[in-house]
């Protein structure tokens, strides 16, 4: 292995070779104590430290850095206290996650380090809304993420590579490239020679680095760095290295060939360094066993101490109250004239007057910028606001829903309009596993509303007319918000980009042009959680949101006889339990109305807890109405039959009668 100090002093080296040897005398702790069962798991680095370690040494205390489980150089690297990381591998109080995560599974603002999560695709596209922020800051900051090999098949390193390069981020993407995906080596991976070479197509600049030499790569990212910060760009990086131990230590290294194995042996970074150093003068055998035996001491008290701290007590409370990060609404009340406007000019006139209020809001869609977006609604925005707060986006919803975790941790807000609410199934996965879970995981919140145009009745057909509410009413962390008047849909949008939590932001598309309403030209806000009273009567609760409330709204208009209490929920997360559970008392009966089709959608939970809680006052039995349990069909005679609005008006019939 060939090192070359360049301009690097001695003091320079012994530090680099002081935070190399740290993760590696962990490590043989680690695995010491995996063999006396007192670790459940451990995803071993050993053979790779220099990549971590180099890269830490060359960035900056406050860039931002998304390591992954073999990077633990990078968390010795920022000075985390080693008790802290003992204790977060044992699930104590002093670790990062208050024992609700494991192992690297975590992030801290205080060390600029955002953790991983398993499907490790999201966090490329985390790292590219990180990178947005310091370019909207202009403060020449870099942001560096790492993945594997095999992370490099999914569509969110794809994605993620391409955002970067369209916007031209400042982000280093690291590949570390160690031979294996779990057992299946590259070659059942990939079909080009290198990694790197998937630049190319991103129009994006590359290189290949000795990831087992740690001047080559402290020097040769300490070049890269000061380049991109004076000309902002991302850089791909392949690291070609190799893991020694197996991809966790119960999964062993029997699939690879043992000549592999003595191969890479020779390459140990850690090894090969040492040699270096003593051979230069620069390390002596003395210094070294000193060094050794203060790191040790240090790894063995900090060890103690996190053995010591009692075990985690569960506290129901707290695991509640932890799912969402703290908001308390700011009631802004409607004043001034009104205008008569549609639904869709109410939503743009929420967002408009919501970019004014927060000079940190970026909003991020397909087709959003100079045209509009597909329905107009973001029409003049990039005239007002700029192309920087306004930007189009590539056909890649899961990197942009990443991208909008990224501009929160990195201190924006984010908007992001799934051009039509079917698509956000590619987006998926970020809102489900990173935004939904982040501020349970370690008190990280996503300051990130998505917005869905839905529906049916509009002859769109099976992709264009969902309503899928309940993907993610199912889902802890998120609060999902569906209006189905001009008034709410401003107050409650203006409340949504306020709340630091996660947001899902139903639309219905046929209300945007079909419904008027008077509404405050000026700024206000409405709370969530809080349904709506738009009649009251003694013979039965009706519940519904969206564009339901309007087909139960005619369906009594037509049968003036019937006198209901009618519930428009306007959220169904938080959900408005207490006006549910009120009215059906009251009245004694009950019929839910959704679009979705019937099974697992809100209309059963909300079924349930009725049965639960109000079973002794009801008349009838609950009532649910919903769309068939099929697809939704194009033609008008189809659709017409799929959704539920002729079946409702029967079943209140029938239930008024029972």
């Amino acid at each position: 292995m060939n090192f070359d100090r360049k301009q690097l002093t001695n003091e320079q080296l012994l530090d680099l070779y002081k935070k190399l040897i740290k993760p590696r005398l962990i490590e043989e702790k680690m695995l010491i104590l995996i063999r006396q069962g007192k670790v459940s798991k451990w995803f071993s680095g050993i053979g790779q430290e220099a990549i971590s370690v180099g890269l830490t040494a060359v960035l900056d205390k406050d860039e931002y850095i998304l390591p992954m489980h073999r990077n633990l150089g990078v968390f010795t690297g920022r000075n985390i206290p080693l008790y802290r990381l003992f204790s977060q591998w044992q699930g104590k109080a002093d670790g990062f996650t208050k024992g609700r995560d494991r192992s690297f599974h975590f992030g801290t603002q205080e060390y600029n380090i955002i953790g991983m999560i398993s499907h490790l695709g999201p966090q490329l596209g985390v790292a590219d809304g990180i990178a947005l922020a310091n370019k909207l800051k202009k403060n020449g900051k870099i942001t560096a993420v790492f993945t594997g090999e095999g992370a490099t098949s999914e569509g969110d390193f794809h994605e993620a590579l391409n955002v970067a390069s369209v916007w031209e981020l400042p982000v280093l993407f690291v590949v570390e490239n160690n031979g294996y995906g779990l057992s299946t080596p590259t070659n059942e991976q990939y079909r080009c020679e290198n990694i790197a070479d998937k630049g190319v197509g991103y129009g994006m600049e590359s290189h290949i680095i000795d990831g087992n030499n740690i001047l080559e790569v402290y020097n040769k990212l300490s070049d890269l760095v000061a380049s991109m910060r004076e000309n902002p760009r991302p850089v791909l990086l392949e690291f070609k290295t190799f893991r020694m131990r197996g991809h966790e230590e119960a999964s062993g290294t029997k699939y690879v060939p043992q000549e592999l194995m003595d191969m890479w042996a020779v390459k140990d970074p850690v090894t090969n360094f040492k040699e270096y150093l003593t051979a230069e003068g620069v390390l002596t055998e003395e210094y070294d066993k000193e060094l050794r035996a203060s790191i040790k001491k240090e790894i063995d008290t900090d060890y103690k101490k996190a053995s010591a701290a009692p075990a985690i007590e569960a506290d129901l409370n707290e695991e509640l109250n932890d799912v969402y990060k703290p908001y308390t609404f700011e009631e802004v009340n409607p004043k001034g004239d009104e205008d008569n406007v549609r639904m869709i000019d109410a939503l743009s006139q929420g967002l408009k007057q919501s970019m004014e209020r927060h000079d940190n809001l970026v909003i991020m869609g397909q087709d959003i910028a100079e045209y509009g977006g597909a329905f107009k609604m973001t029409d003049g925005f990039v005239a007002a606001y700029g192309k920087e707060r306004v930007r189009n986006t590539p056909i890649c919803e899961s990197a942009i829903v990443s991208a909008g975790m990224g501009l929160s941790i990195n201190g924006y807000k984010a908007v992001i309009e799934m051009q039509f609410g079917d698509f956000v199934s590619t987006g998926f996965n970020p809102i489900v596993n990173y935004l939904a879970k982040v501020h349970y995981r370690w008190q990280e919140n996503a300051d990130v509303v998505v917005r869905m145009p839905c529906g049916a009745g509009v002859q769109a057909g099976p992709f264009h007319s969902q309503t899928n509410e309940a993907w993610f009413t199912k889902t802890p962390g998120l609060k999902v918000v569906y209006p189905a008047f001009p008034y709410d849909a401003k107050g409650l949008m203006a409340t949504a980009i306020n709340d630091p939590n996660p947001v899902m932001f139903f639309e219905h598309k046929a209300l945007y042009r079909s419904m008027y309403q008077d509404v405050p030209k000026d700024y206000y806000t409405l709370p969530f959680g809080k349904a709506a009273l738009l009649r009251e009567g003694d013979d039965v609760t009706v519940i519904s949101f969206g564009a339901g409330v309007h087909w139960a709204l005619e369906a009594l208009d037509k049968n003036p006889t019937i006198k209901a209490d009618v519930l428009d929920l306007r959220t169904l997360q938080p959900l408005d339990t207490e006006a549910i559970f009120t009215s059906v008392r009251k009245t004694g009966k009950v019929i839910i109305l959704q679009e979705d089709s019937l099974f697992g959608g809100v209309a059963s939970d909300i079924s349930a807890m009725i049965m639960e809680e109000c079973f002794e006052q009801l008349d009838a039995p609950v009532k649910r109405v919903g769309s068939l349990e099929s697809a939704i069909p194009f033609t008008k005679a189809l659709e017409d039959q799929y959704l539920p609005k002729q079946r409702f008006e029967t079943t209140l019939q029938e239930l008024i009668a029972y």
